[in-house]
């Protein structure tokens, strides 16, 4: 009965390649993170030399290959791959099928925030690519009133628009914002307030003024309105003044914008300071009493929220 010796015939591990060694049939070796089988005997041929040796199980030297700490490890169209460690607060991002993965910006999330209440240029900074823009036109005065039993009307307040973009194409835009109607004095009706508006994308109609304080039917001011955005909001109306046809002796007070801050109306006995009757933000100022000034209506306003 013949003999079988299983040493000839099991593969040998023989353990990391080198160079002075005579390698035989069926020996394996190690060589730079991959197995290869001996097919012909072999004295100084390199694994890789397909006459003498077969590749048995592929893999990567990746102890040569990652060599700081932070590394990550990828595969890309010809072997194993260190990428090496990105910035802090970077995130890990494929490419898709193909590519190579590589480390970039988180995105999605408020970056940060610019605000203009006078007319300027609008520049993205580096790296936004979506931004939320507010647009509001100025606040109407007040009107005025001469006589101590006349009270104007309330200005009204500048419209908002409000809309998302896609910041990609966008470099720098042009920023109108409106400084706010005046105050008067007397028998006169209020300044109205102007549009606001950023570039072509979207704009802001300013609030109309009401009726001084002898006009009589003392009427407050009609609000502006948005145009161009994704929600376009009508300001406040001013409130109503007097005549002195109903003895209440008060003037109107400014209507609200979007983000608050109508002047006060002045009262019988009670002025209040210029400050108190002024509108904010695009608010209307108040109405007009006792021949002191009413309120200026509220400058306008444009804040660009920027996002990545």
């Amino acid at each position: 009965m013949a003999t079988v010796n299983l040493g000839s015939i099991k593969f040998k591990w023989k353990g990391t390649y080198a160079g002075g060694t005579a390698y035989v049939v069926d020996d394996v070796v190690s060589y730079n993170g991959s197995s290869y089988m001996c097919k012909l005997a072999s004295t100084g041929n390199l694994p890789t030399n397909g006459t003498y040796w077969d590749l048995m199980a592929e893999g990567g030297d990746v102890a040569t290959t990652l060599t700081t700490q932070g590394d990550v490890l990828y595969r890309d169209g010809s072997g194993l791959q260190r990428l090496g460690a990105g910035t802090s607060g970077q995130v890990l991002k494929t490419q898709g099928s193909g590519a190579n993965p590589v480390w970039g910006d988180a995105g999605g999330g408020y970056q940060s925030m610019q605000v203009f209440t006078s007319s300027g240029t609008y520049t993205k900074p580096s790296g936004i690519n979506k931004i939320k823009v507010y647009v509001t036109g100025g606040g109407a005065s007040g009107a005025g009133a001469a006589n101590n039993s006349d009270f104007g009307g309330g200005g009204g307040a500048g419209g908002t628009a409000i809309e998302t973009l896609d910041a990609s194409s966008i470099n720098t835009v042009t920023v109108t914002v409106d400084g706010g109607g005046s105050s008067v004095t007397g028998d006169n009706h209020g300044n109205a307030g102007g549009s606001s508006s950023f570039g072509s994308y979207l704009s802001a109609s300013g609030g109309s003024t009401g009726r001084h304080g002898n006009a009589g039917h003392v009427r407050g001011g009609v609000g502006g309105v948005g145009s161009g955005g994704d929600l376009n909001l009508y300001g406040g109306a001013g409130s109503g003044g007097d005549d002195s046809d109903n003895n209440h002796f008060v003037g109107g007070n400014g209507g609200q914008s979007f983000w608050g801050g109508a002047g006060m109306g002045v009262g019988s006995g009670e002025t209040g300071s210029s400050t108190d009757r002024a509108g904010q933000h695009g608010s209307g100022g108040g109405g007009s009493g006792q021949n002191v000034a009413s309120g200026a209506g509220g400058a306008g306003l444009v804040v660009v929220e920027e996002y990545k």
